[in-house]
């Protein structure tokens, strides 16, 4: 996993827009809208403020991941088992895994090491989220040890109608 850069943008949009695809086709359900998140400024946004990372396979980019201590207002709503202060709480947000690379590890590869890069900024408390349709990323968020304290009604990314599942681990540190 490495800090992505502006020329992975590309790569990396055309990642969402495979998932996209795989959503419309029936085939992925992740509750996101092809034209609303995410999206090609998703990850220029991403790569600007510096937090964006990406995991290659033989020199293609196979996922892609935010990684940063920014809590989204909506986890102010969520009843949190850990009550820690923001600065000891490392976030992973729009993790993604090209269709085309999935089944193969690469989900669980990206969260160890989003897990040891939070290790490493003396953050032991994760916190991410998913949609509640994401039945695929909660059962691989499960498997990697992460409870799922509440669930949010809101408005997400600016998806409407969105059941927010918060998720939470306390590294062992």
């Amino acid at each position: 996993m490495r800090k992505a850069e502006m020329r992975d943008v590309e790569q990396v949009a055309a990642i969402f827009e495979r998932i996209h695809d795989e959503e419309a086709a029936g085939r992925a359900t992740t509750g996101w809208l092809r034209t609303v998140y995410p999206v090609r400024q998703t990850a220029v946004d991403a790569v600007a403020r510096g937090d964006l990372f990406v995991e290659e396979e033989d020199g293609a980019i196979v996922a892609a991941g935010i990684i940063n201590q920014i809590q989204v207002p909506e986890y102010a709503l969520c009843q949190w088992r850990y009550d820690v202060p923001d600065e000891r709480v490392m976030v992973l947000h729009t993790l993604v895994v090209d269709p085309a690379a999935g089944g193969r590890g690469h989900g669980k590869k990206f969260v160890r090491g989003y897990e040891a890069y939070a290790a490493g900024h003396g953050c032991p408390y994760l916190r991410m989220d998913t949609n509640e349709k994401n039945v695929r990323a909660r059962a691989l968020y499960a498997k990697l040890g992460y409870q799922e304290p509440g669930v949010v009604s809101c408005t997400f990314n600016g998806i409407p109608g969105v059941r927010l599942v918060c998720l939470e681990k306390k590294l062992n540190v």
